[in-house]
């Protein structure tokens, strides 16, 4: 699976990593959903963290199209709101 940070890289993750990605991406989504922004920061640098630490970062010549695409990591609870809803990013 190639998950693509925007603004920073992409990283390719193994498929048995799918399912603890989902769970992070969907603390996040529980967070954004419930207006609550305290933790939010957290929540996200933890699904960051994850696929910067578990992935291999690829190289800018590698054209691998992306499976999931992270929002920067500098988004705004606000913004966080268009991206972090219902299912979120991750299909589960």
């Amino acid at each position: 699976m190639i998950v693509r940070i925007s603004g920073e890289g992409q990283y390719r993750l193994k498929d048995s990593e799918k399912d603890r990605l989902n769970e992070l991406e969907n603390a996040v989504v529980a967070i954004v959903e419930g207006g609550r922004e305290d933790g939010f920061a957290e929540a996200y640098e933890a699904l960051l963290d994850y696929v910067r630490t578990q992935g291999e970062q690829l190289g800018d010549d590698d054209l691998s199209g992306s499976d999931v695409i992270i929002p920067p990591p500098d988004i705004s609870f606000a913004e966080a709101g268009k991206d972090f809803t219902g299912e979120g990013l991750i299909p589960d």
